[in-house]
């Protein structure tokens, strides 16, 4: 099939209308040092077979295959996917569905991200769900803002154990505003330390991501009384919500609101994206919430309906009155995570959960027992830094020529920890795997 549907004559139509003669002149005003001085040297076309074969050679090229064993996470991570989920999110219906702003013509959008803003409210253990933003990043630049505005302050605490790319994501959104980011640094045993709290007036929110960025659970009760103690909005961020089949949720600890990366529900890795925004809060934050919130309610017929209740962007309300510009609901990444979370079930993501945190300790133990160092005592959940030996560099290049990825290397983030590694394991990782990672480091 043509992927131009015009034709020569078409076109030639069109820049009649216009008063251009060629197809350049249309960028005429474009100057001649930032348009491209050739044609685009493209292939002449294939078959779909020949495509086929080109497309799987590339993706080849700039990842790693199937038989690279990665372990690798922060913040992305490997989890088996359902076969039924990929099949059912394939469908046309999901795939391509009506703009939910009309309900009558889109019931089947407004009830899936209904449902999923349950089972998302449910998992975390708030009251609350919007239907997604972007990826976990905005979400808690966006859950920032919004305690902003609750509290009408213009200081946030953040964890520097968050993300470094959800805290660099933060930095650009207050930075042009004039409001500030304070960063709390993190104590020997791999939590953030609360006690610089002390020094710090007029905070709208304090932010701590758990498990954080080095898979440490952090003490999520601390911190919601330490906030209350301040009189400020909780921030709980997350980059793994599976954790919480396991761990207490953020709203069982305090937490205002949370947020955090939806992509371990259902959503491939894909390169890095794309990504799945969570975000939960306390109903009477509700009116503040970033993005669109999604109700039910009945016809005249007394039949359940769904509507998009709230939809606060300017788009659809006045300028000053938009709590953000949020346009999209992401609900086929938000439809992946409700079929995940339902397929599963709350027993199912408890029991994956637990195995997620059992394979961890597993690989902890065989390094400790091979004598590497476990940097920090904290409890942890799928992932973990460990010391590595002198010349370690060496080793890693051989394990990378063996098709082996043997963590993260941490000084690009935290130049305080050169020679660390942040290890990660899932369910998706095997004995035989971890076992052999342990003694090719041996060697």
């Amino acid at each position: 099939m043509r992927y131009l549907p015009h034709t020569d004559e078409d076109i030639a139509s069109m820049l009649r209308v216009v008063g251009a003669d060629t197809l350049d002149d249309l960028f005429s005003t474009i100057p001649d040092d930032c348009r491209r001085p050739r044609d685009l040297d493209i292939p002449s076309a294939l078959t779909e077979w020949e495509l086929n074969d080109l497309m799987d050679a590339l993706s080849n090229s700039v990842a790693a295959p199937p038989e690279y064993k990665l372990f690798l996470g922060a913040g992305r991570y490997d989890h088996f996917i359902p076969a039924s989920l990929t099949h059912l999110l394939g469908r046309s219906e999901f795939v391509t569905p009506y703009t939910p702003y009309q309900p009558e013509m889109s019931q089947g959008t407004l009830q899936a991200i209904y449902e999923y803003q349950t089972l998302a409210a449910r998992l975390l253990g708030m009251e609350t769900s919007n239907a997604s933003l972007y990826d976990g990043a905005s979400a808690l630049a966006e859950a920032l803002l919004m305690a902003i505005r609750i509290t009408r302050r213009k200081k946030v605490a953040v964890s520097s154990l968050i993300h470094p790319y959800y805290r660099r994501v933060v930095q650009t959104y207050l930075e042009p505003t004039g409001l500030k980011m304070v960063e709390l640094p993190y104590l020997e045993n791999g939590r953030t330390d609360l006690s610089r709290l002390d020094r710090i007036d007029d905070l709208a929110a304090v932010a701590v991501q758990s498990p954080n960025f080095f898979g440490c659970i952090e003490d999520l009760a601390a911190v919601g009384e330490k906030s209350r103690e301040k009189d400020c909005l909780f921030v709980s961020s997350f980059t793994e919500p599976l954790a919480y089949g396991l761990l207490k949720n953020p709203g069982s600890q305090g937490a205002d609101i949370a947020c955090g990366e939806g992509q371990s529900l259902g959503i491939p890795k894909w390169f890095g994206g794309p990504g799945l925004g969570m975000f939960a809060s306390k109903m009477k934050y509700v009116r503040s919430i970033p993005g669109r919130l999604v109700g039910k309610s009945t016809d005249k017929d007394g039949k359940n309906g769904f509507v998009l209740t709230l939809a606060t962007r300017e788009q659809h309300i006045r300028r000053e009155k938009a709590t953000s510009n949020i346009c999209t609901n992401n609900s086929l990444c938000a439809l992946a995570a409700a079929m995940y979370m339902a397929s599963l079930g709350g027993t199912g993501i408890r029991e994956l959960a637990k195995l997620n945190h059992d394979k961890s300790e597993y690989l902890k133990q065989a390094l400790e027992e091979a004598g590497f160092k476990i940097t920090f005592k904290s409890p942890t959940f799928n992932e973990f830094v460990v010391e590595s030996p002198p010349n370690f560099e060496t080793t890693y290049e051989r394990l990378l020529e063996k098709k082996i990825v043997a963590g993260l290397p941490l000084t690009p983030y935290y130049p305080e920890l050169t020679g660390k590694y942040l290890m990660c394991v899932t369910e998706t990782k095997t004995k035989e795997e971890m076992d052999e990672l342990v003694e090719e480091l041996r060697n």
